[in-house]
């Protein structure tokens, strides 16, 4: 699905509208068509931009199943955190790390539509990776960069203001939506009020 509520003509991927039934409401920052997980939806233009300007730089957590075994390469992990050429210039410093089977497994991660491919030859191994910038298809093209394509590509988090929690998935599946609870509010209040 496109992270917009007017479907694009003639496009395969349908848009937000028929699953969000809230009017005048967009998305504060995007997913590209084959990513999933997370998306805020605002009305208010100011908190909008607080979310998606890079000044502000909000960490966002995403879970990355990628090709290749993980594990074996400290240094792809090492590249990421320090950050990587792409598109000619340098990604700003990220967290990184493996997760573990029994961390994804407890995840319960609904299967995806349409299914990842499969090599019986070619592991996967899973990534946690954590950015405070949001170029477009930035995490495909980081671990790309560092030998792991991303096969699957999950937005689990979005830090709001450092030292408070963050807006997570937990507890909605594919497609569901919730309003922020009065703390989440309170919090994307002062996040609007800042700066």
């Amino acid at each position: 699905m496109l992270s917009q509520f007017t479907p694009e003509p003639g496009s395969r991927w349908t848009s937000l509208a028929p699953f969000i039934p809230v009017p005048d409401v967009y998305a504060a920052g995007r997913l590209d068509a084959d990513s999933e997980g997370l998306l805020l939806l605002t009305a208010d233009g100011r908190l909008q931009q607080r979310l998606t300007d890079p000044a502000f730089g909000h960490w966002r957590r995403y879970w990355v199943q990628v090709e290749g075994e993980l594990a074996t390469s400290s240094q792809a992990i090492q590249q990421l955190t320090l950050g990587v050429t792409i598109q000619g210039q340098r990604t700003r410093p990220a967290k990184a790390r493996p997760l573990t089977a029994a961390e994804v497994g407890a995840a319960a991660l609904p299967e995806r539509q349409p299914p990842i491919r499969h090599r019986l030859q070619v592991p996967t191994s899973w990534l946690q990776l954590e950015l405070r910038e949001g170029r477009n298809r930035q995490v495909r093209r980081m671990t790309a960069a560092v030998g792991f394509p991303t096969l699957r590509l999950i937005r689990m988090a979005i830090d709001l203001m450092d030292g408070q929690p963050p807006l997570t998935l937990a507890g909605l599946a594919p497609g569901q939506w919730r309003p922020a609870s009065p703390g989440e509010q309170e919090r994307l209040e002062q996040l609007r009020r800042s700066g």
